[in-house]
């Protein structure tokens, strides 16, 4: 039996290949890999569809997930780096050497890498709640719940430390969330800044 066939793209009784095509004949031809023709996937229908009144972007509920696990993660990472130059530190001051010295670096890094990912994965829980009550007590998301939710946050986080440390903190994150905000708008992000601007 003859393997020709092999050598030949398939057609499905559609020529692929015509003697002298034009230049818009050219680009509308087959694939000639999968051999379909591209003019089928280009459409003016949406990619997505979402339920009519939907949001078309994730809300603070979606994104809370994302948000607790790369907390999480950048604190692990962060503390493990900071706990492997601390236990290069002292096992150098009390000249350990050999496998009690690789025991001593291992621990400082799992312990303090372990409580730097327990401090921010708590901050990220606490944030993300705070910011879906108040999506659902407002019932808009916007840079009000951002800069409140920071402000919660850090006043709940040092609450049993005392008043002062408390609103210390509060302040800590309503500096930190109004600093985010400022940042997306800069970037363009804000829907409401930017319909602001359109009557200035």
């Amino acid at each position: 039996m003859s393997d020709d066939y092999l050598s030949k793209p398939l057609s499905f009784g559609v020529p692929t290949e015509s003697p002298t095509p034009s230049r818009k004949q050219a680009t509308q031809s087959l694939s000639p890999y999968l051999n379909y023709d591209p003019r089928f996937l280009q459409s003016a229908q949406p990619e997505f569809i979402f339920p009519e009144g939907a949001s078309k972007q994730r809300g603070r509920f979606e994104l809370a997930f994302s948000q607790i696990g790369s907390s999480v993660m950048t604190g692990a990472a962060v503390g493990g780096v900071a706990g492997l130059y601390n236990g290069i530190k002292a096992t150098n001051l009390a000249n350990q050497t050999g496998k009690l010295r690789r025991t001593q670096l291992l621990n400082h890094v799992m312990k303090q890498g372990s409580a730097t990912a327990n401090t921010l994965g708590t901050i990220a829980v606490m944030y993300s709640g705070f910011g879906v009550l108040l999506q659902w007590a407002r019932g808009e998301d916007d840079e009000i719940n951002t800069v409140l939710a920071g402000a919660g946050t850090g006043l709940l986080y040092k609450s049993t430390a005392g008043l002062r440390k408390c609103a210390i903190g509060g302040g800590v994150g309503f500096t930190l969330a109004a600093l985010y905000c400022l940042w997306g708008i800069s970037r363009g992000k804000s829907s409401k800044f930017s319909d602001f601007k359109q009557y200035m």
